[in-house]
């Protein structure tokens, strides 16, 4: 819930503390919130990118997909060292997750580290409905991290970014000096019986080249695991994994139908990621 993590929310105009009330969140300089029906708040300003994030029909399709549990070795990889990186029976300790869409990774963090509680931050009000519901010590709030985390300084243990977008600077103000950067990304060939016929987004090959000069200025790369693993999905899944990813953008209905058509029931495909983890300089 947003209480249990209001301690380190910012206000996204002074960036000043946070605190509950009645109907939502207030800053020190009285810049007042109100959280949604739906359990989460909004904390987007007008200097935002612009971009609403995923749709309502991208974020049900996600949801589908990831409840089913063909991404489970994902989120028990993230788990995992999650685990590592923070210290055992640590109470209190702060994990934000970057782009968390419907909170299913930081829902597995929170699971494997008790006493933990964790803020789910996504730019789509569709994707904070759901991150709201993910765990009962998570909060989930809408902001644009372009734009800035809406989140005290050094005030987390823990960042969490799967598949999503990644602003350096702002990942490590918010991180503890002995906090950890989790990064997971697709390899060049995820998912690759699909992206080829389908014409899906593909894996630059130098991805992790470009990534850790990315985050260099910011951050120091301490371990790096890759992972395969295979999937098994019906149809149904397919088309949801279609529609839950920027492919959905592009790819037509009735193109994905079309190749599903000549295929059996049941489409192998696999699963290739790397959890990348970073430490802060």
């Amino acid at each position: 819930m947003l209480s249990d993590v209001v301690d380190v929310l910012a206000c996204p105009h002074c960036h000043r503390a946070c605190s509950t009330t009645r109907s939502g969140l207030r800053c020190e300089e009285g810049h007042h919130f109100d959280v949604a029906r739906q359990g989460y708040v909004s904390l987007l300003t007008g200097r935002h990118s612009g971009h609403g994030g995923d749709t309502a029909g991208m974020v049900a399709d996600r949801a589908d997909f990831l409840t089913a549990g063909h991404y489970a070795p994902i989120r028990d990889l993230v788990a995992t060292a999650a685990g590592s990186a923070v210290e055992p029976g640590r109470d209190g300790t702060c994990v934000v997750e970057v782009g968390a869409g419907t909170g299913y990774y930081l829902a597995g963090v929170l699971d494997r580290l008790a006493g933990s509680r964790g803020v789910a931050v996504d730019v789509s009000r569709y994707a904070a409905r759901r991150a709201a519901r993910c765990h009962p010590r998570a909060g989930a709030v809408v902001a644009d991290a372009w734009a800035g985390l809406p989140v005290r300084d050094h005030a987390v243990d823990l960042v969490l970014d799967v598949f999503a977008p990644r602003n350096p600077a702002e990942m490590r103000r918010v991180l503890a000096a002995d906090g950890v950067l989790l990064v997971v990304t697709p390899e060049d060939h995820h998912l690759a019986e699909l992206v080829g016929p389908l014409g899906l987004v593909g894996v630059d090959s130098r991805k992790q080249e470009r990534m850790d000069d990315q985050l260099g200025a910011h951050f120091r790369l301490v371990e790096r695991e890759q992972v395969e693993f295979g999937l098994a999905l019906g149809h149904a899944d397919v088309r949801r994994l279609v529609g839950m990813g920027p492919s959905a953008h592009h790819v037509q209905e009735v193109e994905v139908s079309s190749w599903l058509a000549g295929r059996p029931e049941v489409v192998a495909v696999t699963g290739a990621v790397a959890l990348s983890v970073y430490h802060p300089r």
